[in-house]
C-alpha cells in the first residue's frame, strides 16, 4: 500500500528537481496524447521545441522568443510575490487587458499629435489599469474577507467584456470601414511601442520584463519587505509576531502584480498586437501561473521559464501548421506542466511510504 508521510521539513532537493521532472513528464504524457491524435509524439515534440530554433525559419522565430516571453516573465514576477506571501491572484489576464485598454487609450486620445511624452504617458496609464482592476479583489479582501481567488477570476470575464465594448465603441477605429478594433499604434510613432533593435525582438516590454526580474530578485532577498513576504507564506504566525500588517501586504502584492500585468498589456497592445481588438488577450495572464510556479517562484527561474513557455507558444504554431496538431491539443499540452509542477510539488513536503500505513 502507497501512502504519503510528511516530511520534518521541506525537501530542497525536491524543490528544484520538480520542475525538471515535470517538464519531462509532460513530454512523456504530451507524446501519449499527440500518438492518440494519430501523430508521431517524437516528430511533434522535436517540432514544438527544436524548429523555433534550429529550423529553416529560425532567423523569425528566436526574435519571438523575447517578444513572447517578456510579457509572462512580467506577469508572472508580480504573481510570484502573492504566491510566496500566500495571496493568490488568478485575474492576471483582466489586469492584461485592462492595462492594455487604459494605456492605448491615452494614445489613441492624442492621435494623431506627435510627441515624445506621449509613450510615456502610455506606460503609466497602463499600470495604472492593471493596478486599479487589481485593487479592487485587494480592497475586497481587506475590508471583507472575500476570496481573492475567486474575485480576481470573475474579473477576468469583466475584462473581457470591457474589451469587446471598447474595440466595438469607443476605441473603435473610425477610419475602419465598420470592423472592430482601434487603429494601428504600430503606424502611430507617438504611441508605438517599436524594436530598439531591429530584428531582435527587443522592444521596452523585454526592458521592464529584465528590470522588473532584477528588482525582484533584490527585494525578496535583501529588502525588509521581501522577509516580510516569504515569512508570510512560510509561516502566517511568525509573521504576524515579528509586526507584519496582513492588509498592506494584500494591498501591495495584489497591486504590484496588478501592475506588472498591465504594464504588460500596455506593451503588447502598443507594439506586437498593434491595436485593441476583441481577440486581444491570448491567455498570457493564465500562462504565466505556469511560469511563476516553473521558476519555481524564483526570479532567475522566470526567464528561463518564461522563454519554455514562449517555444511551445511558437512551436505549438509551427505544429498546426506543419503536422495539424489542433490548438486544444497544444493547450492541453502546456496546461499538463501546471498539472505536473503541482502533483510532484507534494513531494517537497511529502514522501511516498510502501507498505501499511502506521495509522491503519
Amino acid at each position: 500500500m502507497i501512502h504519503l508521510e510528511k516530511r520534518p521539513e521541506p525537501s530542497s532537493v525536491f524543490s528544484y528537481l520538480t520542475p525538471l521532472l515535470a517538464v519531462l513528464a509532460t513530454f512523456v504524457f504530451g507524446g501519449i496524447l499527440f500518438a492518440a491524435l494519430g501523430k508521431d509524439p517524437i516528430v511533434s515534440i522535436l517540432t514544438i521545441f527544436w524548429e523555433p530554433l534550429f529550423g529553416e525559419f529560425s532567423f523569425y522565430y528566436r526574435p519571438q522568443l523575447l517578444i513572447k516571453g517578456a510579457p509572462l516573465v512580467l506577469i508572472a514576477i508580480g504573481l510570484s510575490l502573492g504566491f510566496k506571501a500566500g495571496i493568490w491572484n488568478i485575474g492576471a489576464e483582466g489586469q492584461y487587458i485592462m492595462g492594455a485598454l487604459f494605456g492605448a487609450g491615452v494614445g489613441l486620445a492624442f492621435y494623431p499629435l506627435e510627441s515624445a511624452f506621449i509613450f510615456p504617458a502610455m506606460v503609466l496609464a497602463g499600470a495604472f489599469g492593471g493596478w486599479i482592476w487589481a485593487m479592487i479583489p485587494a480592497i475586497l479582501k481587506v475590508k471583507f474577507g472575500t476570496n481573492e481567488i475567486l474575485v480576481s477570476l470573475m474579473l477576468v470575464y469583466v475584462a473581457e467584456q470591457f474589451l469587446a465594448s471598447m474595440s466595438l465603441g469607443l476605441l473603435k477605429n473610425p477610419e475602419g470601414f465598420g470592423f472592430p478594433g482601434s487603429r494601428n499604434l504600430q503606424q502611430y510613432a507617438s504611441a508605438h511601442n517599436a524594436e530598439i533593435i531591429a530584428g531582435s525582438g527587443m522592444h521596452w516590454g523585454v526592458v521592464a520584463a529584465m528590470i522588473a526580474v532584477i528588482f525582484s530578485y533584490v527585494l525578496l532577498t535583501r529588502h525588509r519587505l521581501g522577509f516580510a513576504v516569504r515569512v508570510t507564506g512560510e509561516a502566517p504566525r511568525a509573521a504576524r509576531f515579528a509586526g507584519v500588517n496582513p492588509s498592506r501586504l494584500i494591498l501591495f502584492c495584489l497591486g504590484t502584480s496588478g501592475l506588472l500585468a498591465g504594464l504588460a498589456g500596455l506593451f503588447e497592445v502598443a507594439g506586437p498586437a498593434g491595436q485593441v481588438s476583441i481577440d486581444f488577450n491570448v491567455g498570457y495572464g493564465f500562462t504565466a501561473i505556469i511560469v511563476a510556479f516553473l521558476g519555481p517562484l524564483n526570479p532567475i527561474g522566470f526567464v528561463l521559464a518564461g522563454l519554455l513557455l514562449a517555444l511551445t507558444y511558437l512551436g505549438g504554431d509551427i505544429a498546426q501548421s506543419q503536422l495539424g496538431l489542433p490548438a486544444a491539443a497544444i493547450q492541453v499540452f502546456q496546461g499538463m506542466l501546471l498539472f505536473f509542477l503541482l502533483a510532484l510539488d507534494l513531494l517537497t513536503n511529502y514522501r511516498l511510504r510502501f507498505g501499511r500505513s502506521e495509522t491503519a
